[in-house]
């Protein structure tokens, strides 16, 4: 029988030292451990990268569509270059029923107004117009600017009687005609170089596109100046005891508009507003004045960029 010694059992621990040099080579591991969980995060870092790069590329677009939505507010502020005036002379004709492409048809159709008509007046007409039928002579001296007078039909206002007004205001010797440089006379056929419309808000919303004319103020486009029939029923807060005064202005603002006469600021306080000033949206410290002349004077002031 074959025994084991206390000197080889001394012996037998050195036996299991090739197991220990075993494990010590496998000691590596952790090393290519280390390199997957770099690679994973490596990935997800291309990951998180990628949504970055396609969130920007959504919000770029947004941003974008953004401001080709912006269109220009204001009372009267245009979008076009005024068209040089007429001297072409239109005889008076027989009235004219229905929609004018002289006022400038949008191309697209703006958003509803979210200011409501005053009580008593019309929201949204028929979108049609009546001309006002006949025409005047010429008044005042220099180029001849010919014009046409329409009303929007389902308003309840009468062509003949709002061109009656328009006459007598671009008849007046403080208007446009005061400078000796420009004559009226009103048409009902042809191509007038201006029509002059009466439409109810949310008619302007859409004529005066892409102006942003909120159902409130008026506008001139191209070739066509439409009064909002709000303002020309109930005037505006600064102008309260004064329709035709402010009519007066409205017609003249509009009209200086299509004569190529751009926006003014109140030149200081307590003095006349020019009539190119925007007064429907406040007077800004000076007097209401609804003439472009006043005592042979041009009323001005700032430019307004």
């Amino acid at each position: 029988m074959t025994q084991v010694t206390d000197r080889e059992a001394r012996r037998s621990p050195s036996r299991t030292a090739p197991a220990r040099s075993r494990s010590t080579q496998s000691r590596p591991r952790p090393a290519q451990s280390r390199a997957a969980k770099q690679q994973a995060l490596q990935r997800r870092r291309w990951t998180v990268l990628a949504v970055l790069a396609v969130t920007l590329v959504l919000v770029s677009v947004d941003l974008t569509n953004g401001l080709k939505d912006r269109s220009a507010a204001g009372d009267t502020t245009t979008a076009q270059t005024p068209a040089p005036a007429t001297s072409a002379v239109r005889p008076a004709a027989p009235v004219v029923t229905g929609p004018s492409p002289s006022a400038g048809p949008s191309t697209a159709a703006p958003q509803p107004s979210d200011s409501p008509a005053p009580p008593g007046v019309v929201d949204q007409g028929a979108g049609t117009f009546t001309a006002a039928p006949g025409g005047t002579g010429v008044v005042g001296h220099g180029t001849l600017l010919t014009y046409r007078v329409e009303v929007e039909n389902g308003t309840g206002q009468q062509a003949a009687a709002f061109a009656a007004e328009v006459d007598k205001i671009l008849d007046d010797p403080r208007s446009w005609t005061a400078a000796g440089k420009i004559a009226f006379q009103r048409v009902s056929t042809g191509t007038p170089g201006v029509t002059i419309r009466l439409a109810s808000p949310k008619t302007v919303d859409r004529l005066c596109f892409p102006l942003t004319t909120d159902g409130y103020t008026s506008c001139r486009v191209g070739d066509g100046v439409v009064i909002n029939l709000a303002r020309w029923l109930t005037a505006v807060p600064d102008f309260v005891g004064h329709l035709d005064l402010y009519r007066e202005y409205a017609v003249n603002h509009e009209v200086g508009h299509r004569l190529g006469h751009g926006h003014m600021a109140c030149p200081a306080a307590g003095q006349l507003a020019p009539v190119m000033q925007q007064q429907t949206l406040g007077l800004k410290g000076c007097r209401i004045n609804p003439w472009p002349y006043v005592d042979g004077k041009l009323v001005t002031g700032p430019a307004v960029p």
